[in-house]
């Protein structure tokens, strides 16, 4: 029976290298992915997914206007859906992922972050919680040493963030990801 799995994490925990080594392994096996992500994220090409160890592929990008059900019909048959930046999707498209899992059987594996730079969640992983058969951390480190799990939004100086946009497409030179211990100290030390 396939599942819909959230595989979330902060920045920098790489997610997107697991989301490729996921598909290069059922590749490896003979079987067909169709590897997505949302149009919004174009840090690496409006089409590319890459890691920050380098790995990379070409994905489907989607619109969020667009039905996902709709895209995977045009699409042909896949054995399996990986979504990067899942958290960048809409609720809607989060409900059509999961519509394929309970009506094609065909097992989706999200992955993305959990919150934004304010530690408010993206409407998509709302709806992945909500979702999801499997949830799953996977896990990185603040400069201290505890888990980090706040993506904090940084300035040219170094500071804390808390205001803006929810989306500001960034890697390391715009975010950094830590624990909330460390996030709330950085914010009081630059008021």
């Amino acid at each position: 029976m396939a599942k819909l799995y959230f595989k979330y994490g902060a920045m920098g925990s790489s997610k997107s290298a697991q989301a490729l080594i996921t598909q290069f392994n059922y590749e490896e096996l003979g079987m067909s992915v169709w590897l997505i992500k949302p149009s919004i994220d174009t840090r690496d090409g409006a089409d590319i997914v890459r890691s920050r160890i380098g790995l990379m592929r070409s994905a489907e990008v989607i619109t969020p206007e667009q039905s996902i059900i709709e895209a995977y019909a045009k699409a042909g048959r896949h054995d399996v859906i990986i979504a990067d930046e899942a958290q960048f999707f809409t609720p809607e498209q989060i409900d059509q992922l999961r519509r394929i899992v309970d009506e094609q059987n065909i097992p989706v594996l999200c992955f993305g972050l959990r919150t934004d730079f304010r530690t408010r969640l993206f409407p998509g992983s709302l709806r992945l919680f909500e979702l999801a058969d499997s949830i799953t951390e996977i896990k990185t480190i603040c400069d201290c040493g505890a888990k980090a799990t706040v993506n904090a939004r940084i300035d040219g100086d170094g500071h804390i963030i808390t205001q803006g946009a929810q989306v500001v497409l960034g890697g390391n030179d715009s975010y950094i990801a830590m624990c909330h211990k460390c996030y709330i100290r950085g914010i009081r030390e630059h008021r």
